[in-house]
């Protein structure tokens, strides 16, 4: 009675030693995937701070003006340039 009650706590012992092994395996690739997602987490956050810089960098007044300047050969309006047209007949 006795040898059969230790081969059930033997295999008992064993078997809850596989499963903290196996818990302790899974503990840590779970810790390795978070530890990958901050990583992540904070390059995304730098990139969406580059992109929010880079939005406030174009919508500028002086950057538009810029582009029209050299790319559509625009001129800014001034009062010599400045053509009135009237109605006919008056």
């Amino acid at each position: 009675m006795t040898g059969k009650l230790n081969v059930v706590l033997t295999v008992l012992l064993v078997g809850c030693a596989l499963s903290v092994v196996n818990a302790r395996y899974q503990a840590r690739h779970l810790f390795i995937d978070q530890e990958k997602l901050v990583q992540q987490q904070r390059q995304l956050e730098i990139d969406w701070a580059q992109l929010q810089l880079d939005q406030s960098t174009l919508g500028k007044n002086e950057r538009i003006e810029q582009i029209a300047r050299k790319q559509l050969d625009m001129a800014p309006l001034s009062p010599a340039r400045t053509q009135y047209l009237m109605e006919g007949g008056k």
